[in-house]
């Protein structure tokens, strides 16, 4: 009983061609030294390191044994894969592998290509149901050839380990911002059981000395929780928990930004005005060992800009299956996650969040991050929130931050909106030296940005600072789109910046 792949020929040309153009010599010495598929056939590369014409035949007409079926003791034992399931449930990947006889430093410099290749596996293919044909082969290689299929096996039982059919404890994963300001940290505690409010939760600390924030004489910092989300890894009644850190004292540390933007938003003139804020968060996927964006040839360039904002296909849209993750997570977690979509640039992609209220627009943001930074730490890609990744013709990332209050959404709203943002423009140094660091990479007046020294706004320009919506236009009322934050932006500082400067500030 077996399964074929998609397109045998397919998969051979695109194998032959990986292996004659990237690592031709390098594999006829492996061939050399080849074994035959089942013991029958022994297979030599030709002198002039050309894949086989056996190979090439094994190839052509290649099937996978279905993982039901036990293998025989005949069957080559690769050390590469290891036996049976060891391969991450990939069975038929071990036979493929054989055939070609690749060693693990080979692979590791295929890998792109071949992860390419596994996106036109049938799902069918899989020995898991957990497991998708977006798998990265970095992650695959990354598995012991010397673990046991009863031990891998066991690994992803306990790691989906449903706690609450045996136990009413939970597991809080505490998340706070390290000391760059950009970098997220977070470590676990046991509770004896479910809780539903941060006022609730236990305060923690944390060694401040190893995330730039405190000295190391002096160095114990405190974990104020502040938001709770519900876990989308650990599942069941388990819980992410927002935090804001503060000196055993109880003084904000000076990269808490969270606490003045709470004293912003609880002012009564804030509160009454129930500021709305939906942002878009743009950010960049690079593979793990070039830091280059994920589909782009390494060391160079795609085609330009034009095909790929929203796009569709595979020389399109690159890492789907991590936005997509991230979407439903946000979703599970109870965040307000409003859409997604690819972006102009080739591996650049945007999540939006809102519409969320004050403060909790900044702790969304934030915890949405944070679990996208687990999803691409599982799926072996760096995200990157720089604001120009790539120098040159290509578009930047931003946060573009979109501002409404409730005399901006009723009747006769418009006139509020241009009185805030001739606020805004006469606080634009200000709001610029806040909106995040790189920016003047990003705000040049080209790819849809306003020149970072001159402030301006337009009716559906996304060539101005502020943007007004063709629909606020007709309404008379609704909110408009603060264009100039970077996609490093703190949301705390940029959501109650914007609120201080439109409701409290008097020029």
């Amino acid at each position: 009983m077996a399964c074929v792949i998609g397109s045998r020929r397919t998969w051979t040309k695109v194998v032959l061609r990986t292996i004659k153009n990237q690592k031709r010599k390098r594999l006829a010495n492996s061939l050399r030294r080849s074994n035959s598929i089942h013991g029958t056939k022994k297979m030599v590369a030709k002198e002039e390191d050309e894949i086989s014409y056996e190979q090439e035949n094994e190839l052509a007409s290649f099937t996978i044994p279905s993982p039901s079926i036990s293998r025989s003791k005949k069957t080559p034992n690769n050390d590469l894969i290891g036996s049976g399931r060891s391969f991450q449930h990939f069975p038929g990947l071990k036979k493929l592998f054989s055939i070609l006889s690749i060693d693990v430093a080979l692979l590791r410099e295929l890998d792109m290509t071949l992860t390419i290749m596994l996106k036109d596996v049938p799902v069918g293919f899989l020995g898991e149901p957990n497991a998708t044909p977006h798998t990265s082969l970095s992650s695959l290689l990354s598995v012991s050839p010397k673990v046991s299929p009863i031990t891998m096996s066991t690994l992803t039982d306990l790691v989906n380990l449903n706690l609450s059919d045996s136990t009413d404890k939970i597991i809080a994963e505490y998340i706070w911002i390290g000391g760059s300001g950009m970098d997220l940290r977070s470590k676990a505690k046991t509770l004896p059981g479910l809780v539903t409010d941060p006022a609730n939760l236990p305060k923690w600390n944390y060694d401040g000395s190893s995330t730039g924030q405190a000295p190391g004489e002096d160095s114990e910092v405190i974990l104020y929780p502040q938001a709770i989300f519900k876990d989308p890894f650990r599942r069941g009644n388990n819980i992410l928990v927002m935090c804001d850190a503060y000196t055993p004292a109880g003084e904000p540390i000076p990269t808490n930004k969270r606490f003045n933007a709470a004293k912003i938003f609880s002012h009564p003139d804030v509160v009454a005005e129930e500021p709305w804020y939906g942002i878009e968060q743009e950010y960049t996927l690079l593979r793990k060992d070039v830091k280059w964006p994920l589909g782009w040839p390494v060391g160079g360039y795609p085609g330009p800009q034009g095909p790929y904002y929203c796009g569709v296909g595979a020389d399109k849209a690159f890492g789907r299956d991590i936005v997509d993750s991230h979407y439903k997570a946000c979703l599970y977690a109870g965040i307000n996650i409003s859409g997604i979509n690819g972006e102009v640039m080739p591996g650049q992609w945007e999540f939006q969040v809102g519409p969320a209220v004050g403060i909790s627009s900044g702790d969304q943001v934030w915890v949405a991050r944070y679990i996208l930074e687990r999803i691409t730490e599982i799926a072996g890609v760096v995200l990157s929130f720089d604001p120009k990744p790539i120098q040159g013709d290509w578009n930047g990332a931003g946060a573009h931050t979109n501002y409404s209050t409730k005399s901006m959404r009723n009747s006769g709203g418009i006139d509020v909106i241009k009185k805030a943002i001739e606020k805004l423009g006469l606080r634009h140094k200000e709001h610029i030296a806040a909106y995040g660091e790189g920016n003047e990479r990003r705000l040049t007046g080209r790819h849809e940005t306003a020149d970072i020294n001159t402030f301006s706004w337009g009716v559906a320009n996304r060539g101005a600072s502020i943007r007004v919506g063709r629909d606020t236009e007709k309404d008379g009322k609704g909110y408009f789109e603060d264009r100039r934050p970077a996609s490093n932006m703190d949301p705390y500082v940029v959501t109650s910046m914007i609120a201080e400067t439109t409701i409290l500030w008097k020029p």
